[in-house]
């Protein structure tokens, strides 16, 4: 808009910008401010219910150079994911100077919530500078840092809106508050010793420690091999010192978990590289704001087998919290075991009351404070795998939560408001609203009361942040999963059920932008088929709207239902009865030696007679079954520990090598792989004493990135389709991502992965949110 000054302004322009993203909330106005004092621009800057307005007058060429610095280089915690210049609606002013507006009233959302975020260096600056106010003070944050989801409670983000709204500013905050050179301006969790949260200790039973140094004391008894519930950003970790192992193993007994590896935490890079190899990429994420759990290859050391038995990855993660600085500041402590909260099958603890109650069989003391968290939220884990020369190493989501919801995913179109409940495990809830999939932090498993409370309250506090009201409803085909009851017994709105493995293709598709006929080889543990039965080794061809099963795994037996999910040696002997018939009962292997007479028999009968025998095409079954078959892991603590730990074998080398027989054989249109081949030869190899068992591993990964290739010809030559995703939580396997990514691209396909949300039922909600809008 050009304007009719006097000659000495004729050059001015005036134009309005709209910006969108993770702009509130994150000092974003003042930067604009500042910005507009450096170039000598005038105008105004507001907050409204899409993210902020922008007017502002300059020469044109100055007004270029402006939106240019603007845009590549914003405050350290604002995504902008759009600036687009839009039209006034009134004739501007010559303005005089630039101002920050009051905000326009929201009475509705469309600005990103920002996520938590860990402690900036001039917080941390400030935390150990012995002449600063906030020195060692938990919970110094400032506008560039701190948390931000977890103690929202609505929008507009301001402080009467979070759970800090109960601690009056001091004057000396305060000023740092209202002082837009300051950068603290607006930072709405702002405190200080004197007027903020504040740290308190009890032991088990509630009974408060008197103490005149709470985290000296903490330390201490860490030291001495106490458990500690500590109260983080997101909820409550359980704390142990890392390198004591009789500590370690007591948190194990007590929290009833003998194997799964726990995470670590350590004070920097510096530290963590005496435990685990770090690669340039794998530091950057864990110096990152979002701070996830990094898997990293873990070092030879004694110590580590307690924390990751049987495992060659070590979770690491740096402090995501000025506590977390605190307590790792003493040298004789340099590495903590902080693990998940909860009691067992329930969410993270994030209530000091609940903690207390669900903690108190684990943890000796407890580490409380009075800042309240509105959000519970886990930590994120993440890990890096390399692709190749030919692409930057990605980040593959394994729990994609602190430091990254409720970020949304964007779309390459818009759909109606609708809302997506998830699955049964791992469950997200996501919300589409225009061309964005809000995607919520982890919530868990949906099969205790407290989780599934926890999903409900999420969708609640979703929908309001976002001002949404969806118009339907998405979730999973399964008729027993308890959201999808729940989403068909009382919701008036239209509820459209999602098969599972279609969720799983169109969330990689959407995340990747396509639209079309793709191909989808979807491998996961379980899901609910059209049929009727299990699937979970699928390839399906189709698009948003629509798919068809074009080939599978052949089906193997889980004998005895879901017992066999905890107790694959049933898989194996469904496997050994499905290649060899009769002659299953005279077939010798270590792997069989502890499996007693009678039960053998049992369910070799119940295989061979399809008695209890529930049928399932389960690409993760298969696993389970090959793992307990070769003997490296026949009976099952957590999810996904049989494919884990057979994994585990391949120690982080991911190079492929002679892959096992197999057969692909049509039917009826339908290609199906056949397994039989595999599971004789295996047997065969198996029966040598001398049977490299890290050989066999490699030699079966490797098998399964072949048979994907050669499906994946065939299907796509079949079905004119040149585009393949690859889904589901199988693929949270490294070796088995990486591979059948380069093989497909060396075939001459276009794959396409996941890179942002997990590929395991953490990631589904996004494609029910995308199938449920284009359903009629």
């Amino acid at each position: 808009m050009e304007l009719n000054y006097p000659d000495s302004v004729k050059a001015t322009q005036t134009r309005r910008y709209r910006i969108c993203g993770i702009v509130q909330g994150v000092g974003f106005r003042p930067f604009v401010n500042r910005l507009a004092r450096k170039y000598n621009a005038h105008g105004w800057v507001l907050n409204d219910s899409e993210g902020v307005l922008l007017e502002v007058q300059a020469e044109d060429s100055v007004l270029d150079l402006f939106i240019d610095e603007l845009v590549s280089q914003p405050p350290p915690l604002a995504h902008i994911v759009d600036v687009k210049q839009v039209s006034a609606t009134e004739v501007p002013p010559l303005y005089e100077g630039f101002e920050i507006r009051k905000s326009v009233d929201m009475n509705r959302t469309d600005t990103i919530i920002p996520p938590d975020t860990g402690v900036c260096e001039d917080c941390l600056g400030e935390l150990r500078d012995p002449h600063n106010f906030r020195y060692q003070y938990a919970f110094i944050n400032c506008t560039n840092c701190g948390p931000r989801y977890s103690l929202i409670q609505g929008m507009p983000y301001d402080r009467p809106q979070t759970t800090m709204r109960s601690f009056h500013m001091c004057e000396k905050c305060q000023s740092e508050y209202d002082d837009i050179d300051d950068r603290r301006y607006h930072a709405q969790p702002n405190a200080c010793p004197s007027c903020g949260p504040s740290l308190e200790l009890t032991d088990r039973d509630g009974t408060q420690i008197k103490t005149d140094d709470v985290i000296r004391y903490t330390i201490e008894r860490l030291k001495e091999g106490a458990v500690c519930a500590i109260k983080s950003v997101g909820g409550f970790h359980l704390a142990v010192d890392a390198t004591n192992t009789e500590a370690v193993n007591k948190l194990r007994k007590r929290k009833k978990r003998d194997s799964k590896p726990f995470a670590v935490m350590l004070a920097d890079c510096d530290a963590a590289s005496e435990w685990a190899f770090i690669t340039p990429e794998e530091q950057a994420l864990l110096e990152s704001m979002q701070r996830p759990i990094v898997l990293l290859k873990r070092r030879s050391r004694a110590e580590l087998e307690a924390v990751a038995p049987r495992n060659p990855d070590l979770g690491v993660m740096l402090p995501s919290a000025p506590l977390h600085y605190l307590l790792l500041s003493d040298p004789k402590l340099p590495m903590l075991v902080m693990t998940s909260g909860n009691a067992s099958g329930h969410p993270i603890a994030y209530e000091n009351r609940v903690a207390l109650e669900q903690l108190n069989n684990i943890a000796d003391y407890f580490l409380f404070n009075d800042r309240d968290i509105q959000t519970r939220v886990d930590d994120s884990v993440i890990r890096v795998i390399d692709l190749g020369d030919t692409e930057k190493p990605i980040y593959s989501f394994l729990r994609r939560s602190r430091g990254y919801a409720p970020f949304p995913i964007h779309l390459p179109y818009s759909i109606d408001p609708t809302l997506a409940l998830g699955a049964e495990l791992k469950t997200t809830i996501s919300v589409g609203k225009a061309n964005q999939v809000f995607m919520s932090q982890h919530v868990g498993d949906l099969k205790n009361d407290t989780t599934f409370q926890s999903h409900h309250d999420g969708v609640q506090h979703l929908e309001k942040l976002l001002s949404v009201e969806p118009e339907r409803i998405a979730c999973d085909l399964h008729p027993n999963f308890r959201s999808t009851r729940a989403a068909l017994q009382n919701s008036e709105k239209h509820v459209v059920q999602v098969q599972h493995h279609h969720a799983h293709m169109v969330s990689c598709m959407a995340e990747n932008g396509l639209s079309g006929k793709t191909l989808g080889v979807i491998f996961d543990g379980t899901g609910y088929g059209l049929d009727g039965t299990i699937w979970g080794g699928e390839f399906l061809v189709g698009d948003s709207r629509q798919f068809t099963r074009v080939g599978h795994l052949k089906p193997l037996y889980l004998l005895g239902g879901d017992s066999a999910v905890k107790d694959p040696i049933r898989v194996a002997v469904s496997l050994l009865c499905e290649t060899f018939g009769n002659e299953a009962f005279y077939v010798e292997l270590p792997s069989l030696k502890n499996l007693a007479t009678e039960r053998r028999e049992v369910f070799i009968k119940m295989a061979l007679g399809k008695i209890n025998a529930i049928p399932t095409t389960s690409m993760g079954r298969f696993f389970d079954g090959i793992s307990a078959l070769m003997g490296v892991c026949e009976k099952v603590e957590y999810e996904a520990q049989a494919p884990i730990e057979l994994e585990a074998l391949l120690q982080r080398n991911y190079y492929t090598t002679e892959p096992l027989d197999y057969a692909i054989e049509e039917n009826n249109g339908i290609f199906e792989i056949n397994y039989q081949p595999l599971v004789k030869q295996l047997v065969g190899l198996l029966q040598n004493p001398k049977a490299d068992l890290a050989l066999l591993s490699r030699r079966f990964h490797s098998t399964v990135v072949d048979l994907i290739g050669a499906m994946c010809i065939k299907l796509a030559n079949a079905n004119s389709c040149e585009n393949i995703v690859l889904s589901g939580g199988v693929f949270c396997n490294s070796f088995l991502l990486k591979n059948a990514y380069t093989h497909l691209k060396s075939l001459g396909l276009k794959p396409y992965i996941h890179r942002v949300i997990p590929s395991n039922d953490g990631g589904i909600s996004l494609g029910q949110v995308v199938v449920a809008a284009h359903a009629e």
